[in-house]
C-alpha cells in the first residue's frame, strides 16, 4: 500500500483490560493494522492495570509518537483519545502527515462529558474519519464536520476460538435460547428486570456479573451463568440467538443507554457473531439496516415481541439466518470490516 517514505502508522496503548468492550476493540485494531505493515510510532501494548502507570506509559507513547511522525505518514488514530487527540493531528499535520480517525464512541453522547460542539471542533483536527455506521455519519455531517468520512460497518473481533454449533440443521430449536452478554447493572439495561413476566416462551441466558440484576430475575426461564471469557464463550455457547439491547424499556431501547444505539454499533453484536449467533436488535438502532441487508437476526420494536416471533420462527428461517452468520463471521474474524474501511479511508485522501 505505501511505498518508498510514505508510512501506515499507529500508536499502540497500555490497556488496563483488554476484555472490556473498549479495550477488546482497540487492541483488535491495532492487530489488524500492524497485520496491514504499519508501524506503532508509540511505545508497545502493554496492559498494566495501575492508574498511574497506565498514565504515565501512555504519556511516555504519545511523547514518542509525535517525535516520531514524519512527512508523507498515514497516521490511524482511534478515537476517543482524550486530551492527546487534537495533539497529534496538529502535530501530524504540522509534519506534513495526515490522519485517519476510526471512532469507538462519541463522547457527548456517551459519558455526556463533552458538549456536542467541542466533539465536533475535536473531530475537525481529523483529515479523514471512519464512522461506525450510516446514521453516525449523517450525524456527523448534520453537526457540521466537512471532512471525507467513511463507514466501518461492524466491529471485527479476533480470537483463536471456534464456535460449535450442537444443534442439527433441519430441527427446530424447542425453545429457543437468547444469550445477553455484558455488563449487567439497573444503570444501564434495567430492561432485565422486566423479562420473567415476558420470557414464558423462550430461554434467556446472562452472562457477566449479574448480582445488581440476579433478585429481580427470578424465573425458571432466565439463568445467570456469570462472567465467561469471551474466547470460552465463542467456544462454548450454546444459545440460538444473541440479544443486543440497552436502556430501561421492554419497549424500544429507551434512556441515556438506549438512545445511542441509534448512532453506535455494539461491540457485542460481534461477539454474537463469531459465537455463531443470529441477532436480535432493536428495529430502530443503527445496526438494524444491517442485520436486514445480511439477514441475520430479528429488528424488533419492543421485547415482548419474543414470546409469539420466537415459536414462530421454523427451522428454515432459522437455518437461513445460521448460514448467513456464518458468512458473516468469517469476515468478522479476519478483519475485513476494518481493512475495508481503512482502505476507503485512504482513498478519499486523494491517495
Amino acid at each position: 500500500m505505501f511505498t518508498g517514505m510514505r508510512r501506515l502508522c499507529y500508536i499502540s496503548h497500555n490497556y488496563r483490560d483488554t476484555s472490556s468492550a473498549g479495550g477488546k476493540a482497540k487492541s483488535d485494531m491495532e492487530c489488524i493494522l500492524a497485520s496491514l505493515g504499519a508501524v506503532n510510532i508509540g511505545n508497545r501494548r502493554t496492559c498494566y492495570r495501575n492508574k498511574v502507570l497506565h498514565f504515565a506509559v501512555n504519556l511516555c507513547g504519545m511523547v514518542r509518537a509525535v517525535l516520531s511522525v514524519r512527512r508523507g505518514d498515514i497516521v490511524v488514530l482511534q478515537y476517543p483519545l482524550k486530551k492527546y487527540f487534537t495533539l497529534v493531528c496538529r502535530v501530524a499535520r504540522t509534519k506534513g502527515a495526515q490522519t485517519v480517525v476510526l471512532i469507538h464512541d462519541l463522547g457527548s453522547f456517551r459519558r455526556r462529558k463533552l458538549t456536542v460542539e467541542q466533539e465536533v471542533r475535536r473531530l475537525s483536527h481529523a483529515d479523514c474519519l471512519i464512522a461506525l455506521n450510516p446514521s453516525m455519519r449523517e450525524w456527523l455531517k448534520e453537526k457540521g464536520l466537512t471532512c471525507p468520512i467513511c463507514v466501518l460497518g461492524i466491529w471485527d473481533y479476533l480470537s483463536p476460538s471456534v464456535y460449535r454449533s450442537a444443534r442439527e440443521k433441519g430441527t427446530p430449536p424447542s425453545p429457543y435460547t437468547v444469550v445477553y452478554a455484558g455488563g449487567l447493572s439497573p444503570r444501564k439495561n434495567s430492561f432485565l428486570m422486566e423479562m420473567p413476566a415476558h420470557a414464558r416462551h423462550y430461554r434467556m441466558e446472562l452472562y457477566g456479573d449479574a448480582r445488581e440484576v440476579e433478585p429481580y430475575i427470578k424465573s425458571p426461564n432466565i439463568k445467570a451463568c456469570g462472567f465467561v471469557a469471551s474466547d470460552e464463550l465463542i467456544a462454548r455457547v450454546q444459545g440460538h440467538f444473541g440479544l443486543v439491547w440497552d436502556g430501561s424499556s421492554l419497549d424500544g431501547c429507551a434512556g441515556h443507554w438506549g438512545e445511542y444505539l441509534r448512532y453506535n454499533n455494539p461491540h457485542k453484536t460481534s461477539l454474537y457473531i463469531r459465537c455463531g449467533l443470529p441477532v436480535i436488535v432493536w428495529g430502530e438502532s443503527a445496526l438494524a439496516p444491517f442485520v436486514r441487508e445480511k439477514g441475520v437476526g430479528l429488528c424488533i420494536a419492543s421485547l415482548r415481541e419474543l414470546d409469539t416471533l420466537l415459536p414462530s420462527i421454523g427451522a428454515e428461517e432459522y437455518d437461513t439466518m445460521k448460514r448467513n452468520v456464518e458468512g458473516l463471521c468469517a469476515k468478522v474474524a479476519s478483519g475485513e470490516f476494518f481493512r475495508s474501511a481503512l482502505n476507503e479511508a485512504i482513498g478519499l485522501l486523494g491517495i
